[in-house]
């Protein structure tokens, strides 16, 4: 008599849940149809990736008569805004992404994402539309905007630009924070922001928090009024932090060097180098329409609207089973 294996084979999420996935999509694709935003779908290889420090991407290689090195998608926003570079309007894209390293309650290695682009959006405008959105898949309260400085000053007792590095240093120790070397200035922030913050917006409604330090909106514009923030925000909702929205950067020369800085910090850090997308720099040099764009991660939003405790309760299989 065979001995049937024990292995972890069937749904992480129930079929029921699967179901509501389903339904879900379908709600959204409707919102934005009404809308007249066209459903757009990009590459998921790509010959480089965004050189973010706090982004760890996946890699692969193609062995035809041209080998490549190739990069699982982290966010469809390069080649996403490489059509509006070539004039394809208002779009947005349902897909897969890829972050290597991040796995847990509210994170998987592969994850959904929603992402969409207004041209001739301001960032208060397309804040309006996330709002609309999360009204229609969760039923919940219109959204609540509140500055970075601010709310981070309120719960820290800090200042996010004028706190002197040692105070904020300090401050992530005393936050039970332990690292072998001292943090940088964002890596302080982010840090904060996450234990000291986050816990305390977004309890009730879903809350805005706008204008985040330029240093941590590599792809966004600099508020004219204070070039040390930039016109992005996102958005935290019952615990989980569901979006990222920005008034695109469109200068291709402010883009280049800022990706430069960015792999510096990488090569400070000791992480991998990865090429700059020559081909989106090209696309911005012709032109990109004005406009913003925002990323929503599907899994923890379908998370809250059938009150899911772990990610892989919304998951057909996750990475322990797929």
């Amino acid at each position: 008599m065979k001995t049937v294996p024990s292995l972890p084979w069937q749904p992480s999420a129930t079929l029921a849940v699967l179901r509501s996935r389903s339904q879900f999509y379908q709600t959204i694709r409707a919102f934005f149809q009404a809308r007249d935003v066209w459903e757009v779908e990009t590459p998921i290889l790509s010959s480089a990736s965004v050189p973010e420090p706090m982004i760890a991407p996946f890699h692969t290689y193609y062995h035809g008569d041209k080998p490549l090195q190739l990069f699982l998608q982290t966010s469809p926003e390069l080649p996403m805004k490489r059509l509006l570079a070539s004039g394809s309007g208002a779009i947005f894209q349902i897909c897969k992404v890829f972050r290597d390293g991040e796995a847990g309650k509210k994170h998987n290695p592969e994850f959904s994402l929603l992402e969409w682009y207004r041209p001739h959006f301001s960032l208060s405008a397309l804040i309006d539309e996330v709002s609309a959105l999360l009204q229609t898949v969760l039923a919940c309260s219109p959204v609540e905007i509140v500055n970075y400085c601010d709310v981070f000053q309120q719960y820290t007792g800090l200042h996010p630009l004028h706190t002197p590095l040692e105070a904020l240093q300090y401050a992530t120790v005393a936050a039970g924070l332990v690292t072998t070397q001292p943090l940088d200035r964002d890596s302080c922030l982010q840090f904060l922001m996450s234990v000291q913050v986050e816990p305390h917006i977004g309890k009730t409604c879903p809350t805005v928090v706008q204008y985040f330090p330029a240093t941590q909106a590599a792809l966004a514009r600099k508020c004219l009024d204070n070039p040390q923030l930039a016109e992005r925000f996102e958005v935290y909702f019952q615990g989980m932090e569901l979006a990222n929205g920005f008034h695109e950067l469109a200068d291709p020369i402010e883009q280049r060097r800022r990706f430069i800085e960015d792999l510096q910090r990488r090569a400070d850090l000791q992480l991998p180098q990865y090429p700059i997308d020559e081909n989106f720099l090209t696309a911005l040099h012709s032109g990109l329409p004005d406009c913003a764009g925002v990323a929503i991660g599907l899994d923890r939003l379908l998370m809250l609207k059938v009150g899911a405790q772990q990610i892989q309760q919304v998951l057909a299989f996750s990475v322990e089973n797929a």
